[in-house]
């Protein structure tokens, strides 16, 4: 939005006590030297640097700069560091709120300051990628002609969410994700500056580590995780943050679903540890104590079907299409008949092979993703059918596996955190027995090490 005088003051306010901000905030990088990661884009000589009036400028300076990538990288922080290094107007948007006429707005007071006192206009428009084509449209002439200079930031692919004559027009600037190394030193600087936590509590090596875990390259998540975990440490009355500590200050609240004096949820719960446990007459006898109790006979599908995948998967392929089928089947005819449909999934389900290696798996997958295990896609595996993939590495050394004779190819597929990574391990019960022999075999054709 334009700067006024309210939102002057704000800031004024904010600079000279800033302790009402979140650390993130208050930590922000004054200069180009203070930003973490990135390295490759700051270079003497950059754009960025001559953005900032480090080096050449004029006719030479870039017009139009689009920063593409992962949310905490430091896309809104660069446009920061810019408003305060250079001594250009600057004013910022967000695509969520903002719209042709306030773009327009922009583009009439740069003209004005242009022409009236020589002051070139910085317009910082962020989310770039929520504008449509025509609000992009927007934007053209005033990059064109120079009379902004525009710094656009997105996390989504520019080549599929900018309009091509605007990409032309800009230069494209990558953001890889932040190492370990990079957030190390942020924190670390948050915990001693004078902005953040002023050396009021330390952080060991184990507590920091698993703190870089949940940040997964993200420095505004590893900032705000450290100051939630930090304020939990104090009013503790401790000086160090403890894994313990940080554990419970980012675990998600556990959703609990209680009713005093009501059978409901544990007649279910009873229901589906009978079918677990291959209980078939139990299992039996609690699903008339719900029929009885004219409970919803589409609630009882519900758990069956979930049952199916949760405690049988691919020990039976053929459990899920009965509890799906009886679900299906439920709708449409209601009691008394749904009855002897629910009885026949109950039964086929109570009497299949057990495995919970699918649920196992799944949860084993989240659970890394949660810790921040992840990383980039391998540039070989990223979409090429589009213009510009090329230059950027994408799809290039992909191998088909159709074109071999084994059709499978000795390649890496996981993200580089994760290419070892084994998360399905089969049972040799009922049908899954064959499931267990294609995992090895694929694993082993894959090049994959052993665990």
């Amino acid at each position: 939005m334009e700067p006024d005088l309210f939102t002057a003051a704000a800031e004024e306010r904010q600079e000279k006590d800033p302790t009402g901000s979140p650390l993130a905030v208050r930590m922000r990088p004054r200069t180009l030297d203070e930003v973490v990661g990135q390295q490759h884009l700051l270079k003497p000589g950059s754009p960025l640097r001559r953005l900032v009036g480090e080096g050449a400028g004029g006719p030479a300076g870039p017009s139009s700069v689009i920063l593409w990538g992962p949310p905490g990288t430091g896309k809104t922080t660069l446009a920061y560091v810019v408003s305060k290094a250079t001594n250009k107007r600057f004013v910022e948007l967000s695509a969520i709120t903002a719209g042709v006429k306030e773009v327009r707005a922009v583009i009439d007071g740069a003209r004005r300051a242009t022409g009236g006192f020589g002051k070139e206009t910085v317009l910082f428009l962020d989310e770039i990628h929520r504008f449509s084509k025509a609000q992009q449209d927007s934007l053209l002439p005033a990059v064109e002609n120079r009379w902004v200079t525009l710094i656009a930031a997105t996390t989504e692919n520019p080549y599929f969410s900018v309009i091509s004559p605007l990409l032309s027009r800009s230069l494209l600037l990558t953001l890889e994700p932040l190492t370990d190394d990079d957030l190390r030193g942020l924190l670390k600087r948050a915990l001693s500056d004078e902005r953040g936590l002023k050396d009021a509590v330390t952080l060991p090596e184990d507590t920091e580590d698993h703190l870089l875990r949940i940040a997964g390259g993200d420095a505004r998540r590893a900032l705000t995780a450290l100051e939630a975990a930090a304020g939990a440490a104090l009013d503790k009355g401790e000086a160090e943050i403890s894994l313990t500590t940080l554990e419970e200050t980012v675990d998600r609240a556990a959703v609990k679903y209680d009713r005093d004096g009501d059978q409901h949820y544990d007649v279910a719960s009873a229901l589906i540890k009978s079918i677990r446990g291959s209980d078939v007459d139990a299992a039996l006898h609690y699903l008339a104590r719900m029929i009885e109790a004219g409970e919803d006979p589409r609630f009882i599908a519900r758990r069956l079907m979930i049952s199916a995948s949760e405690d049988i998967g691919l020990a039976d392929p053929n459990a899920l299409p009965i509890a799906v089928a009886a679900a299906q089947a439920v709708a449409m005819i209601g009691f008394p008949e749904a009855a002897l449909t629910l009885s026949h999934a109950t039964i086929a389900l109570a009497l299949a092979p057990k495995s919970n290696a699918a649920t196992t798996a799944i949860g084993a997958a989240m659970d890394d993703v949660r810790k921040g295990l992840a990383g980039p896609v391998p540039p070989h595996l990223r979409d090429g059918h589009y213009k510009g993939a090329a230059k950027l590495g994408h799809a290039q050394g992909y191998v088909y596996p159709h074109d071999l004779a084994e059709g499978i190819a000795e390649q890496q597929y996981a993200p580089d955190a994760l290419k070892d990574r084994e998360y399905y391990t089969p049972t040799r019960h009922g049908a899954e027995a064959r499931y267990a022999d294609a995992v090895e075999w694929t694993r082993q054709h894959l090049g994959r090490k052993r665990s």
